[in-house]
């Protein structure tokens, strides 16, 4: 399957480094040319997706806000 176009601009492609399963919802880390991305979704889109530790993924961040703190 390939994306031909999408109207998210951020996207990461990486390979996925580890998945913690729950219940309900999953972490899933992605390792990207930029660092890890972590993701929660739920652990029935892991299923479905058939998502598993090796897997190549695009991760797509769509945000309307991102907050900075001090450290």
């Amino acid at each position: 399957m390939s994306i031909k176009s999408i109207n998210v601009r951020n996207q990461f492609r990486g390979v996925i480094k580890e998945i913690i399963d729950g219940p309900v919802l999953s972490e899933v880390d992605v390792q990207t040319a930029s660092g890890i991305v972590t993701s929660v979704i739920t652990t029935r889109s892991v299923r479905e997706l058939g998502l598993q530790v090796g897997s190549e993924v695009i991760a797509f961040v769509k945000s309307t806000e991102v907050s900075i703190a001090t450290l």
